[in-house]
């Protein structure tokens, strides 16, 4: 394995993200702090306590986990669709490079850019409301696999798509949306029966309930079943990935 090339590449990706910082990780934390404004306080209010936990703290590993995959999502894209854009993919792809360096190189850039955003968001948290952080290990897992394998899932976007419309239509149009479907600002279980069985339809509700279940040990879902979601949607992507590089789909074009 070229860990020379790997390194170039994450390195350069690292760097853009400290040329746009207004863009990456600026804009989503004020993001994330209006949200603790608007649902903290306004809503906050009414609905004093879920479980026993303030609302106000609730909502944190829900509110994490929408920058977390947007993040994820937008710069594994972005990142991979620009050489396309600009022509440079052809001197990547004729490089002494094998494409699993590419995707790691990538990938990994993208994925510690979404874990470094997803820190300070917990810690911009942590001055609005008291937090308990009652299995770390699992929240660290959690972070990190969630990084990794929408950044992989972002990757997969970026050499799919074929103009910048398409790089924004799944972050706004599909995750946004059942982010807060999810159960990011409410528990399942506050939902009908009837809504509750088809909440669990939606992928997202798994992260969202395992992230939390690390924080106050309280979920939807079991957390056994969380982990297994994510794994899956892990390995769907790497499949997904390996079909790309062995057809050569769209990496040309």
């Amino acid at each position: 394995m070229n860990l020379y090339a790997i390194k170039a590449i994450y390195l350069f990706e690292m760097h853009r993200t400290w040329r746009t910082i207004m863009q990456s990780v600026i804009s989503p934390v004020v993001s994330t702090s209006l949200y603790f404004v608007v649902f903290g306080s306004a809503i906050g209010g009414r609905i004093p306590e879920i479980s026993g936990v303030s609302y106000g703290a609730f909502i944190v590993p829900g509110l994490i986990m929408l920058s977390l995959l947007t993040q994820s999502i937008s710069n594994a894209s972005f990142g991979i669709y620009f050489p396309k854009f600009v022509g440079t993919i052809y001197e990547l792809l004729s490089a002494p490079v094998s494409y699993l360096e590419i995707v790691i190189a990538y990938v990994g850039a993208a994925a510690t850019k979404s874990i470094i955003l997803g820190v300070i968001i917990l810690a911009t948290a942590a001055l609005f409301v008291p937090l308990r952080i009652e299995h770390p290990f699992v929240m660290l897992l959690f972070l990190v696999l969630t990084a990794v394998t929408f950044s992989m899932f972002g990757f997969i976007i970026g050499i799919w798509a074929d103009g910048f419309e398409k790089l924004q239509l799944v972050p706004l149009m599909i995750i946004t949306p059942l982010t807060f479907l999810g159960g990011s600002f409410y528990s399942i279980e506050m939902l009908p029966p009837f809504w509750q069985k088809v909440t669990l339809f939606n992928p997202v509700v798994y992260l969202i309930s395992g992230f939390r279940w690390s924080f106050f040990g309280l979920s939807d879902v079991h957390i056994g079943t969380s982990l297994a979601m994510t794994a899956l949607f892990l390995i769907a992507c790497i499949l997904i990935l390996r079909w790309i590089f062995t057809t050569g789909y769209r990496l040309k074009s």
